[in-house]
């Protein structure tokens, strides 16, 4: 998914008639999302062969994020301007699977063809309308975007590993020189495919801002059962060439904000922040930057050597919080604790603030809420979604 603004719950006296049949359904189906998406996706390589090659051999994660978009779109169905831009980030992705225009109205058809079959308690020909209304503007909107998109970007990049650096066991940073010219702005991710696993694709956010050397790095860890995690920190050596979808992400900084930045990051959460930092202290962005950054364990942490060094040359306000048990000598350098409430107040003094929120999916689902808590305006809160 992309990322954006932290996402408004709309109120059902506020949602649009449109909005509210479609949540309905997806409510419905949420229980057995697994066997909805199955549904869809055998129907769709029933009627359509052609597409199953596609997909990657195992279908699970795909299968999740066919509902997850469906989620997200249903939350933003009456956002336009972060719905949009949603969807056009899913429109010039999708171009690297090699999805075409044509394929839409099949997709569109299985689609709700299966939430027809399991949502019998609150479909009918509103739900169905609504649906078909749906999806006729996102498939558009999908279009539209990939069109635009071919006519200056190709659909994937070749890139080749020029570093790969072990930080721990199971994490490592690597460094890529793209086939061509690749724009992208600090904060972003990018999807990659690694020769070991074809047509699986995984995002990972840029680990800086752009370089004047075209190079691009990524900070990845091998995750259990992660396919391409794995064999980016276990298998990859350099000169082997990986595949890299276009950027995607709104999760960037505002260069005419004065209200000063708050990132909150944890684990290889760090990773995007710490390219915005860097971004934002090379553009000289107005206004304090404060970064509250959480791990597990004191080696954990990264970058700190240069984030100590924006410290004194910036005045970056760092906080470190270790989550599990610190020693004696690393309890004078870091706090003990998962990120809190009390935490945040001290670094929060203005409400239009822009925070973003980087880290594993238990803190982007705690922290934003933490942070309307404060008092910080909603529309200021952003965090990482894929």
């Amino acid at each position: 998914m992309d990322s954006g603004p932290f996402p408004v719950p709309v109120q059902a006296g506020s949602a649009s008639p449109d909005a509210l049949l479609i949540r309905r359904t997806l409510a419905e189906v949420a229980p057995i999302a697994d066997q909805v998406t199955s549904y869809f996706y055998a129907m769709l390589f029933v009627r359509q062969p052609d597409l199953r090659s596609l997909f990657p051999a195992a279908m699970d994660v795909q299968r999740d994020r066919l509902f997850s978009a469906l989620l997200r779109a249903s939350d933003l169905i009456d956002d336009t301007e972060a719905l949009v831009a949603q969807l056009q980030t899913l429109g010039r992705g999708h171009r690297k699977y090699g999805a075409a225009a044509a394929h839409y109205p099949a997709v569109g058809e299985c689609l709700i063809g299966a939430l027809s079959r399991h949502a019998s308690a609150t479909w009918d020909a509103g739900a169905e309308a609504a649906w078909v209304r749906a999806y006729t503007t996102i498939s558009q909107i999908m279009i539209d975007a990939a069109a635009t998109n071919e006519q200056t970007a190709p659909a994937w990049w070749h890139a080749e590993i020029v570093s790969h650096e072990r930080r721990t066991s199971d994490i490592a940073v690597i460094t890529v020189r793209p086939d061509q010219s690749y724009p992208f702005r600090a904060g972003q991710y990018a999807s990659l495919e690694t020769p070991w696993w074809p047509r699986v694709w995984r995002h990972y956010s840029f680990a800086s801002a752009p370089r004047s050397d075209g190079l691009l790095s990524f900070h990845v860890k091998a995750v259990p059962a992660g396919w391409v995690s794995s064999a980016i920190v276990n298998r990859a050596r350099t000169g082997d060439v990986i595949r890299l979808g276009p950027p995607g992400g709104n999760m960037t900084v505002d260069h005419d904000t004065n209200n000063g930045l708050l990132c909150l990051g944890g684990g290889t959460g760090i990773a995007p922040i710490r390219a915005m930092i860097q971004q934002a202290s090379l553009s000289g962005v107005p206004g304090q930057m404060k970064l509250l950054y959480s791990a597990k364990t004191a080696d954990d942490f990264a970058y700190l050597p240069e984030l100590r060094e924006l410290v004194a040359q910036r005045g970056l306000g760092l906080r470190l919080y270790v989550t599990r048990e610190t020693t004696a000598t690393e309890s004078e350098h870091f706090a003990r604790g998962r990120i809190s409430v009390a935490q945040i107040a001290p670094l929060v003094d203005d409400p239009a603030t822009l925070c973003f929120v980087c880290g594993p999916e238990s803190m982007v689902d705690a922290v934003p809420q933490m942070l309307l808590e404060l008092g910080i305006e909603r529309t200021r809160i952003r965090i990482e979604e894929w």
